[in-house]
């Protein structure tokens, strides 16, 4: 690989004051950039690119979880208006900016349950997604309706060909989705 030339000194401060100008280039290039490697060759130098990665993905966070592709984190229980790696309930979840909903399954509702028996399976799906979603790389697969009416993107989550959507409905945590007509738990 070409080397551009430019290098990090030992202060973190590329010669020639050239940071601000990469930096916007590389604000305004990075929506249309399909692979985040692509940056780390175009910036090469000594940045390692695993270190270029965990910073773009901290200034970008919505860039990196392509449907289709392999993605991972470590999910926690959703707090009003957090955005991070987190789920919502047993069929929705978010991810890097994004809403989630696992297209494929119906979970009870948590918010609100309309009995104590929906609230308690509701909480046991959500508790179980957010284990099967943090046990490691799963794929995105997206739907022919990219979106819900909520705007959440639809996807069928899945780990080594099985749909996470699919596992829990062999536990007893959700049904397989049947078109918008809702069911009630209770």
């Amino acid at each position: 690989m070409a080397r551009s030339g430019l290098r990090v000194s030992s202060g973190g401060f590329l010669r020639d004051g050239r940071l601000v100008l990469i930096g916007l280039a590389l604000g305004l290039a990075l929506p249309h950039v399909a692979d985040w490697r692509q940056v780390g060759d175009a910036v090469a130098g000594e940045i390692g690119v695993t270190d270029l990665e965990r910073v773009l993905r901290r200034l970008w966070p919505g860039q990196w979880a392509p449907m289709g592709e392999a993605a991972s984190g470590r999910f926690v229980r959703c707090r009003r208006g957090e955005r991070a790696d987190c789920v919502v309930d047993g069929d929705t979840f978010r991810m890097g900016g994004d809403t989630i909903r696992i297209a494929d399954i119906d979970t009870p509702e948590t918010h609100p349950p309309r009995c104590a028996a929906e609230a308690r399976k509701g909480e046991a799906a959500t508790e179980r997604m957010r284990e099967l979603l943090s046990a490691g790389p799963f794929v995105m697969e997206p739907q022919p309706r990219a979106r819900d009416k909520y705007g959440r993107k639809l996807a069928v989550v899945s780990r080594d060909g099985v749909s996470l959507g699919a596992q829990l409905v062999e536990e007893g945590l959700a049904r397989p989705y049947a078109g918008g007509k809702r069911r009630g738990w209770c």
